[in-house]
Order: structure tokens, then C-alpha cells, then sequence
């Protein structure tokens, strides 16, 4: 039987193409999550690398963490998939809607080490999407934003209907995308059908840097 990891952010997008995956009838068997070896958070979104690894303990799915920094992230990848293969994987599942050139990079180097690159989400409409992820009853909350593009009080806010129609609202006047394809914001998935145990979130410290906001979960538990 072919073996899927999926490449794992903690956010919505990676959440819904595992959904998606597995509804197509893949069996995924692991997570793949890359850590930043300078900041010491997850890549793009900023989590605490445990955080991260507690989505995987509320699925009972097995991840792999590596530590990269931008510069060495293609040879990290590469190196984690070949690790992978070793487990039985032979493809990865990605979340990327839209950016061609993300697509080109996942095609290319899954290609260069010999698993199949699946992207579940390709090319779907992102307000629909979005809209899909909460009606399947997925559960985040924002945790990343650029500053030109909102403030700090989207920290925080749940990723709902009324979050969902203020997107597309913004989408219309301020060609935003709805669902963050280009990095406008990133979020967090703590609980929906995926999901063995929910992740509680406590204490939370709003974060300004690299032209960013940034919600450091401090306190956290399972269940």
C-alpha cells in the first residue's frame, strides 16, 4: 500500500489537504514539520515546535521535526523525505492552493528524491475553501499577520463564518486572499474531525517582529 506523509505547518491549509488526502483514500502515515533552527519556531507560522508536535499527539499520527534555517531548508527537506522513504513513504501531500511557483518547487524536489507530490487543494476556489474547512467542523484561530495588512487584534480570532465572509469582504477591496495564499496571515488548528483530543489554549502574548504580528501561545495543554 502506498504511504503519505503530509508536509505539516500547523495550519489550516496543511490540515485540510490531510482531510482532503484521506478522503481520496490515501493512506497517510506521517507528519513532516520544520523548525527554525535561528528563531526556534515552526517556518512561516511561528509556533513553538511543541505546540506543533501536540497537533500530531491529538491525531495519533507520527511526525518527524527537523531543524533548518531558510538557507538549508531545500537540502533538509530532501534529506527528511529520503528518511521518510525508509518508513515506507513514497508520497507527500502539500497545501498549496494557487502560487504555481510553490507547486514547481514540491513537484521538483519530491521528483529529485523519488515520491509522488499530491496537492489535494490545488486550484479550489480559496473563499470556498475556506469555507469548506469550517463547515467540516475544523477548529483555529489566527497567529500570524502581516502588519501592513492587518493589525494586532486579529490575534486570536477564530477562523469562523464571520471571519470566513470579513475575508472575502477584504478580498474584494484589498485583494486579499481569502485563505492567506500569500502569506497576508497564518493560523492554528487545535481541534475538528481529525482530531482524537482538542488542544486548549491558554495564556497567549501578542509579538511584533520581521514586519510581523505574532500570537506566542505560552500556555497549552491536550484534551
Amino acid at each position: 500500500m502506498a504511504e503519505y506523509v503530509v508536509s505539516w505547518s500547523g495550519g489550516k491549509d496543511s490540515c485540510f489537504a490531510l482531510w482532503k488526502a484521506i478522503s481520496q483514500g490515501l493512506h497517510v502515515s506521517h507528519l513532516l514539520n520544520f523548525v527554525n533552527e535561528d528563531s526556534e519556531k515552526a517556518l512561516s507560522h511561528g509556533l513553538a515546535p511543541e505546540l506543533v508536535a501536540l497537533q500530531a499527539q491529538a491525531m495519533e499520527l507520527p511526525m518527524l521535526q527537523k531543524c533548518v534555517t531558510w538557507e538549508t531548508y531545500e537540502a533538509g527537506f530532501k534529506a527528511a523525505v529520503e528518511e521518510l522513504k525508509l518508513r515506507g513513504i513514497t508520497g507527500l501531500v502539500a497545501g498549496d492552493i494557487h502560487l504555481q511557483e510553490h507547486r514547481d518547487w514540491i513537484e521538483r524536489v519530491c521528483g529529485e528524491v523519488g515520491v509522488e507530490a499530491v496537492l489535494p487543494l490545488w486550484q479550489m476556489d480559496t473563499a470556498q475553501l475556506l469555507a469548506d474547512f469550517v463547515e467540516s467542523g475544523f477548529k483555529a484561530i489566527v497567529v500570524n499577520v502581516e502588519t501592513k495588512v492587518f493589525g494586532r487584534e486579529w490575534l486570536g480570532r477564530q477562523v469562523d463564518s464571520k471571519l470566513a465572509a470579513e475575508l472575502c469582504q477584504l478580498g474584494v477591496s484589498s485583494n486579499i486572499d481569502p485563505c492567506g495564499e500569500r502569506g497576508e496571515f497564518h493560523t492554528f488548528v487545535y481541534d475538528g474531525p481529525l482530531f482524537k483530543k482538542p488542544i486548549r489554549i491558554g495564556r497567549s502574548v501578542p509579538v511584533a517582529r520581521d514586519g510581523r504580528w505574532f500570537l506566542d501561545i505560552v500556555e497549552y495543554s491536550l484534551g
